[in-house]
């Protein structure tokens, strides 16, 4: 580990972490001569963290793509029309179905950025190309959507962060990580991201080519230029993680 001198990671795309109040401290102020693990067994405030298996918010869909002016509009804005394994609806499920949880979250994670957050003893940000897994962030400006956002809960702008590149260097690790695993302390932790964008960056994909993943889900992925961007009914367009 003292030889490492950055580290990124992955995640599964559309699960969702939810910190409750003063978690973030806690985190900080992990012992390094205890296990993780024991110490962080009280930060959340859900604590079954949905994934992308639960299909159970086609209301909250309906919803956000009434609010947005339809299936078509959002999928221009997200690259997706509203999906219910997306966590934007997860997000919205819980606010709607267990409103105390909600109010006593003080930031919400992705599965990927809270790996990154372990490392780097604070909240990691969400990178922008699995945020595009989220019918929440505007694929053209690379932020969130304010009017998603309002359609799909209370102060979610404060709860998720701002979004960063997926290039983006995160910080240090932790003294954590130091002291009880021998990191090198200018270690840099990068941003994380979701499984189908590490796909593409870890199989070198490029412009025009296609990659087919046989996994959980089988998928078709490409790299596509800008002018060829056109978000449909089917599929989903993210931001590309390697290359804005």
């Amino acid at each position: 580990m003292s030889k490492m001198v950055a580290l990124s990671g992955a995640g599964q795309q559309h699960g969702s972490v939810y910190w409750r109040t003063g978690a973030e401290e806690m985190l900080s102020n992990v012992n390094p001569s205890m296990f993780m693990h024991d110490q962080l067994g009280h930060v959340f405030s859900i604590l079954d963290s949905p994934i992308w298996m639960d299909s159970s918010t086609t209301k909250q869909c309906k919803n956000l793509e009434e609010v947005i002016g339809g299936p078509e509009a959002l999928s221009k804005l997200t690259g997706s029309k509203a999906f219910e394994r997306f966590t934007g609806n997860q997000i919205a499920k819980i606010a709607q179905e267990k409103s105390e949880a909600y109010s006593n979250t003080d930031r919400i994670s992705l599965v990927s950025s809270f790996a990154a957050s372990l490392f780097l003893g604070k909240i990691a940000a969400i990178d922008t190309s699995d945020g595009g897994g989220m019918n929440l962030l505007d694929i053209h400006t690379l932020d969130w959507s304010q009017e998603c956002l309002d359609a799909c809960g209370p102060d979610l702008r404060e709860l998720l962060g701002p979004p960063i590149l997926s290039t983006k260097a995160l910080g240090k690790v932790s003294k954590f990580m130091v002291e009880r695993f021998g990191f090198d302390p200018e270690c840099l932790v990068t941003a994380f991201t979701g499984d189908n964008p590490a796909s593409l960056a870890g199989i070198g994909l490029c412009p025009g080519e296609l990659c087919i993943s046989l996994g959980t889900s089988d998928t078709v992925m490409a790299w596509l230029s800008p002018e060829n961007v056109e978000p449909q009914l089917m599929g989903h367009i993210w931001p590309n993680p390697v290359d804005r």
